[in-house]
């Protein structure tokens, strides 16, 4: 089995000590560097090549916001897991708006940080209703009419299996258990998931998530 190259991002040496502790005791992760800044990141990554990249928020020089934004304009970007330390923090949802894979908690158990890391890299991104909607009710404030417009615009141009899908995904699920709720193969649902992507323009199933909470999706399915 093939490790997945892992590359970790804090400003604190002592974080990043201990999350390579951490990670250097599972068998199929590999940790091919390690950056104290945002800027070092997109040198880094082309050097390294890594499969996931596991990235602090708040960096002194370039923050994680505007490294996990240039990182997944490339062609050949890696996934991103965000680190931190508050869960209802807005610089949270704009870095999974930049295209992160989804993000943990610094004080998670560790098995579930390798947890996660394992599944971004196996395209099944880290993302917590629970957690997701404390993120949507956190920035809810005047602008929220007129984002819930914008996303139902964009949303308008699905199927009504697409739409289903998008759902489903907002919830969190997988794509076997939306298969089973949905009454589709795995195969279909993963078309479903691409052709949501290339629609909306999205990167992940992250983003998809968050365009159906901004839309108001699952408000209706309650």
């Amino acid at each position: 089995m093939t490790a997945i190259r892992l590359l970790l991002v804090d400003d604190d040496p002592l974080v990043r000590a201990g999350l390579s502790l951490m990670m250097g005791g599972a068998e199929d992760i590999e940790i091919v560097g390690e950056a104290a800044d945002g800027g070092e990141v997109e040198a880094l990554v082309e050097r390294t090549r890594p499969d996931v990249v596991l990235m602090d928020i708040r960096m002194p020089s370039v923050d994680g916001l505007t490294a996990t934004r240039r990182l997944r304009a490339r062609e050949d970007a890696p996934q991103v897991v965000v680190l931190t330390t508050f869960h209802a923090d807005e610089h949270v949802l704009r870095a999974l708006r930049a295209g992160a894979a989804g993000f943990v908690l610094k004080d998670t158990p560790p098995a579930r940080i390798v947890e996660a890391v394992r599944r971004v890299a196996a395209g099944d991104p880290v993302l917590s209703p629970t957690v997701t909607r404390q993120l949507m009710a956190h920035v809810a404030g005047t602008a929220a009419d007129d984002r819930r417009a914008r996303a139902r615009a964009r949303i308008a141009v699905l199927g009504e299996r697409e739409r289903e899908v998008t759902v489903a995904v907002g919830r969190g699920l997988s794509n076997a258990e939306i298969a089973a709720a949905l009454f589709m193969s795995v195969a279909t649902v993963k078309t479903h998931v691409s052709r949501v992507l290339a629609k909306l323009d999205l990167n992940n199933r992250v983003q998809i998530a968050l365009l159906a909470y901004d839309a108001g999706l699952l408000e209706d399915e309650d």
